[in-house]
């Protein structure tokens, strides 16, 4: 595989048959989304062909609280509009819990935002936020109860169990790390998740949710916590890509990032016949 085969906006691509650019709004600390999505898709470029470039646009934030999320997302017009100029296919809006503040199902509206701000600047595309595609990836997995590690203070990690739960999926047990600085969070090592995972109260789960903070590296864990807990495991950052993938209209091929990705997913639709 060479290194055209995904190509970062500082080595872009002419766009044709098979490259897709994938605009990302992120916080303007996050180290995450942009090396956990982009190794994502190489593993489908690898598997498929398909080729991916990302463009990326950044909001402030520091620290997570309450104060700097809302904050952050009065911006997200203005970032929709900067990232849109890139002619980009879809847009990711990721930062979950930044969305989650505001109150129940208010991914839709910010993914209306979004989608009208690319669209009034001539460049129209798709949009999947993080906080939708968390819930939706779990509705469409036909998970009604799930288990969840996040790294954010108690208060943050109940409203994020809230807004699920708002969803309709019951919140068995959350672990919460208890990081606000945004850039510690960052600097959390995912080798350490499984043993985290062996913490949470599983029985009777559907699903796990490793990581549910686009800024928490997880990725190396997610395959190990599957096969060690025998469950499906997701995070904010693998259900973004499939939401993007199911945007895009392209099947995942993505190895060693659990089921939902490997291709061998069944969704709830087609589990019902």
């Amino acid at each position: 595989m060479s290194l055209s085969d995904i190509t970062s906006e500082t080595a872009p691509e002419p766009k044709g048959a098979k490259t897709s650019r994938i605009g990302l709004i992120v916080p303007s600390s996050n180290t995450t989304m942009e090396t956990e999505l982009p190794e994502l898709f190489r593993r489908q470029s690898e598997s498929t062909g398909q080729h991916y470039t990302f463009h990326s646009a950044r909001a402030a934030l520091k620290n997570v609280n309450r104060e700097e999320l809302l904050a952050m997302v009065d911006k997200a017009g203005d970032c929709a509009r900067a990232v849109s100029d890139a002619d980009v296919d879809v847009i990711a809006y990721a930062c979950l819990v930044a969305v989650m503040a505001q109150g129940p199902n208010a991914h839709e509206e910010s993914e209306k935002v979004i989608a009208a701000a690319a669209e009034d600047n001539g460049h129209p595309a798709a949009v999947a936020s993080s906080a939708g595609a968390l819930v939706r990836t779990l509705q469409d997995m036909g998970a009604r109860k799930i288990a969840m590690v996040a790294p954010y203070m108690k208060p943050l990690t109940q409203m994020v169990r809230e807004y699920i739960e708002g969803a309709g999926i019951e919140v068995l047990d959350a672990i919460s790390l208890e990081v606000d600085d945004n850039l510690a969070v960052g600097a959390l090592d995912p080798e350490k998740l499984p043993e985290i995972a062996q913490g949470l109260k599983h029985e009777g789960a559907d699903a796990v949710i490793l990581s549910a903070c686009v800024q928490m590296p997880s990725l190396p864990a997610v395959q190990k916590v599957e096969d060690q807990l025998g469950l499906p495991v997701i995070t904010a950052a693998t259900a973004t890509t499939y939401e993007v993938l199911k945007a895009l209209g392209h099947e995942p091929a993505i190895p060693g990032a659990g089921r939902l990705l490997s291709g061998t997913h069944t969704t709830a639709a087609a589990q019902r016949g």
